[in-house]
């Protein structure tokens, strides 16, 4: 096979993966799960995998360069911040494979670097459970500290100039598939979800689709780190109602709902979904101590609701 034919296949072969990927974001959301990455998907009656046992991945049908990277999630109770790994300019530090740049793994990397050949980054969010960006491309090699320098929002000046034949139509056919802010977020979904279970902390709904990951204190607050403690897993309905101060949470978890809401009339949905609610417990809450709501940012945040409910009365 020559090289222009090795070219040409590894180009068809990371089209067809990121097409595989877009496929299954826009069927089942963006949570992939390992079985889904190991199982990966058929080109031309083969099967080719999207990550293997080690972080750098090279299918067997490519000659060349891996075809993705794959970060590992934190243990449970470890504590990992949204720029766990991303840098200010929005780079992922990548850990080269073991301590030897000269690795076969490491190798095939900086080749991929050195050509500007587009990968696949998973980032791991809970355990077995990724969130995928592409196309994604290594841009530095930090021997002294054994680490790579991913881009993954393509916003490199260089990353536009690349001669590698499937870096024109991948640039133009995908462009920028994704940012830090879509892993950090969909990163804080899916642990908080995992720490209650995925159900509802208000009316215990156990079903993924429906629910939400809503911070206590927001995201664009100082306090508002996304740690799990600042989150709660909630339906649709209770989400709203939470953002909009419709409902409180106190701190010794018993839900409060709006005075006004409590003296409307309306149907089964506003009966059932809030005004019985009220004075409820926490249906759910995490087992593990430090993934339970934080009791000095539920304070915080029914402040502002009891202030907003206060001023409703005297109005």
């Amino acid at each position: 096979m020559t090289e222009s034919t090795d070219r040409a296949l590894d180009t068809q072969v990371r089209l067809a993966a990121f097409r595989f990927l877009e496929e299954r974001a826009r069927l089942y959301g963006e949570t992939l799960t390992a079985e889904t990455l190991r199982q990966g998907f058929e080109f031309r009656g083969e099967t080719v995998k999207l990550v293997g046992p080690q972080g750098i991945f090279k299918p067997r049908i490519l000659t060349d360069y891996p075809l993705s990277i794959t970060t590992v999630a934190p243990k449970p109770g470890q504590r990992r911040p949204y720029d766990d790994g991303f840098q200010p300019d929005g780079t992922v530090i990548y850990r080269y494979r073991g301590t030897d740049p000269r690795h076969h793994d490491n190798v095939r990397l900086r080749r991929a670097m050195q050509d500007r050949v587009p990968l696949i980054y998973f980032h791991a969010t809970v355990p077995t459970r990724y969130i995928a960006a592409w196309p994604v491309y290594v841009i530095g090699d930090d021997q002294e500290h054994l680490a790579f320098h991913v881009d993954v929002d393509g916003q490199k000046p260089w990353a536009e100039q690349s001669d590698h034949v499937a870096e024109p139509e991948l640039s133009r056919r995908y462009g920028v598939r994704t940012t830090r802010q879509r892993l950090h977020q969909q990163s804080f979904r899916d642990r908080v979800l995992r720490a209650y279970r995925d159900h509802c902390a208000v009316c215990r709904l156990r079903h993924s689709d429906l629910l939400d990951a809503a911070h206590i204190i927001s995201d664009s607050d100082p306090e508002g780190e996304p740690r799990v403690s600042n989150g709660l897993s909630l339906c649709k309905l209770h989400h709203a109602a939470y953002d909009q101060q419709l409902i409180g949470i106190r701190p010794d978890l018993i839900v409060e709902v709006r005075a006004s809401i409590l003296e409307e009339t309306d149907g089964p949905m506003l009966l059932h979904g809030l005004q019985e609610i009220h004075e409820s417990e926490l249906a759910v809450v995490p087992r593990r101590p430090e993934w339970r709501p934080d009791e000095h940012a539920l304070e915080r945040r029914y402040r502002k609701f009891r202030e907003l409910t206060d001023s409703v009365i005297e109005q």
